[in-house]
């Protein structure tokens, strides 16, 4: 990564205490902290459902999260940041195995329990609070629709597939609290991306979900696991406001709310009402033959109704005599 150029990383909105309450969107600014680039965070509102969501800006290389395995791999392999160089051959299989398992049973039981399980509030809060109602309401079930099939879960199999995700989520955890241990990272000693995707994870589990949630239980279960993620957040995002590698101004509410736009210091005052313009002799006319046309069409509306009505009436009295003479 070069000197000149500066990583901008466009992700949704922050909420629940996170700079960032989308779990995609986390992870990838988490895996960006923990290898200590300089970036900004920008928050796109106008693509609340759009899967490309996050991606990165770098110069003129744009790498969206629908690409090539996701943003952290595309960040790799164009080699801007990549967090795993240098790790150990020796444990490289066991790291791609807990890798996967992140990325696979994790990740499935987040989105049934955003998607599926609750009552579509933090959806709502992450993805279409900046959204009219009935828009945010159709886009949500759009979404709960496609989570549904991406999980194989029908009207036939609901309960059988919620037991499955919730087993393979503790069978996840119990896997990964025996694999850290008391380390402060996962392998190596050192951050991978491993720990932002599952950081990601989890900071969205205990923050997001509602306590009634079975994987935010599930995940309480391990002691070891939610100090990793306490120490963690407490070192690289509650610090992060006073380091050198991101402005201040990335978790302030005013940046949160107003996607890539800077704000301007006449929106501090209240504009002035603008002075009545008086309509023209042309703009007079249209507005009387406007009204006209409509009142035309209101009575030619009328008419029509009741020579219908009438015809009908006719036709009612011409069956009854052919009954009455019967």
């Amino acid at each position: 990564m070069s000197e000149g150029e500066r990583l901008v990383l466009v992700a949704r909105k922050g909420c629940f205490g996170l700079p960032t309450a989308c779990p995609d969107c986390l992870s990838v600014y988490l895996y960006l902290r923990l290898a200590n680039s300089c970036f900004s965070i920008d928050f796109d509102l106008k693509n609340p459902d759009s899967d490309h969501i996050p991606y990165v800006e770098y110069g003129d290389c744009v790498l969206y999260n629908n690409e090539k395995g996701g943003v952290i791999e595309c960040l790799k392999a164009e080699n801007i940041v990549n967090l795993d160089s240098g790790l150990s051959g020796g444990c490289s299989p066991d790291w791609l195995a807990t890798k996967a398992l992140v990325g696979a049973w994790l990740s499935e039981a987040a989105k049934y329990e955003l998607w599926v399980a609750s009552n579509g509030n933090g959806a709502y809060k992450i993805y279409f609070s900046d959204l009219s109602w009935p828009v945010a309401k159709v886009l949500h079930w759009k979404q709960t629709r496609t989570v549904r099939q991406q999980l194989g879960i029908t009207d036939l199999n609901a309960t059988e597939k919620e037991e499955e995700i919730y087993r393979k989520a503790a069978t996840a955890y119990e896997a990964l609290s025996q694999r850290l241990g008391e380390q402060t990272f996962f392998f190596d000693n050192r951050p991978t991306s491993l720990d932002a995707i599952f950081l990601g994870h989890a900071l969205f589990v205990l923050h997001a979900l509602p306590d009634t949630s079975t994987l935010r239980s599930s995940l309480l279960q391990h002691d070891n696991l939610v100090r990793y993620c306490e120490h963690l957040k407490a070192e690289y995002l509650e610090s992060s406001s006073s380091s050198s590698s991101m402005p201040p101004s990335s978790f302030s509410p005013s940046t949160s709310s107003t996607p890539r736009r800077k704000p301007s210091s006449s929106w501090s005052s209240k504009p002035k009402p603008k002075a009545k313009r008086e309509k023209t002799e042309e703009e007079k006319k249209f507005r009387r033959r406007a009204k006209y046309f409509l009142g035309a069409q209101f009575v030619a509306v009328l008419v029509f109704l009741s020579v219908f009505a009438g015809v009908d009436n006719a036709e009612d009295g011409v069956e009854d005599g052919f009954d009455y003479d019967e």
